[in-house]
């Protein structure tokens, strides 16, 4: 079997743990004792196939429960807007994002997931999930 040659955005996936992107900005949440939960989503996000070159478009939701931080909105914004020019697998993205609201904010508790708009007669959803250690 031939193998295709590999798009320019492809070999980014090799370091996708260390992409460089926007800080995602905190703040000290008053009511560390509680158990709440914050959700997020956005409709507009984009990123690049790393295989076509063409725009994903797709759905994130964030669920959340803070611990001492909680994540400021307009960095989070800035954050995923980010992805617009990045080539980036949708298990890749839904992981990248994940990692940096545990990296930003230390909840007890994180769902990422990305709905990605059907292209090629498939919808992908991808989901994350981390909870802290006690």
């Amino acid at each position: 079997m031939k193998k295709n040659k590999s798009s320019s955005y492809e070999d980014l996936q090799n370091n996708i743990r260390q992409l460089k992107l926007p800080e995602i900005e905190v703040w000290v949440n008053k009511y560390p004792e509680k158990k709440y939960t914050i959700s997020l989503s956005t409709e507009e996000f984009t990123c690049i196939c790393p295989k076509t070159g063409l725009p994903d478009f797709a759905t994130i939701n964030v669920n959340y429960i803070p611990n001492k931080l909680c994540l400021e909105l307009k960095s989070f914004k800035l954050y995923l807007f980010s992805y617009r020019n990045v080539g980036i697998f949708h298990e890749h993205l839904v992981n990248k994002i994940l990692e940096d609201i545990v990296k930003a904010c230390s909840p007890r508790f994180a769902r990422v997931e990305g709905i990605v708009k059907v292209r090629g007669g498939i919808q992908t959803t991808v989901v994350s999930e981390y909870k802290e250690n006690r």
